[in-house]
């Protein structure tokens, strides 16, 4: 499990369950190294101004992960952490690498 703040998201089940129940879910899978922590710290930021988005986390490196890592949008990404933004289940848009506190609100505003 991953040393933030957030919610976690801790397995393909949970992961299904938290897309049907959340209409704005934000899932950033990383681990807890220098191009993920940042996006982590943003998150929890923007969780407290965007009541109407759930934020979750999800450890890159466990099996279950596979639900992020395989996802069409995802499958060029080299660098972590994949950031995957959904909308009643719909993935709508994804990011890979350091993103800044601007770069994922502009995200944020344009997407819900």
């Amino acid at each position: 499990m991953l040393q933030t703040n957030l919610k976690h998201v801790e397995s393909e089940g949970q992961y299904n369950e938290t897309l049907q129940n959340n209409e704005n879910v934000m899932i950033c899978c990383g681990r807890m190294g220098p191009m993920c922590v940042p996006v982590y710290d943003a998150m929890e930021d923007l969780e407290k101004e965007y009541t109407n988005i759930k934020f979750y986390d999800m450890d890159f490196d466990i099996p279950d992960a596979h639900v992020i890592r395989n996802l069409p949008e995802c499958r060029g990404f080299m660098g972590l952490p994949f950031t995957v933004y959904y909308k009643n289940g719909k993935v709508v848009t994804a990011t890979t690498s350091i993103q800044n506190y601007e770069q994922i609100k502009e995200i944020l505003e344009r997407e819900y």
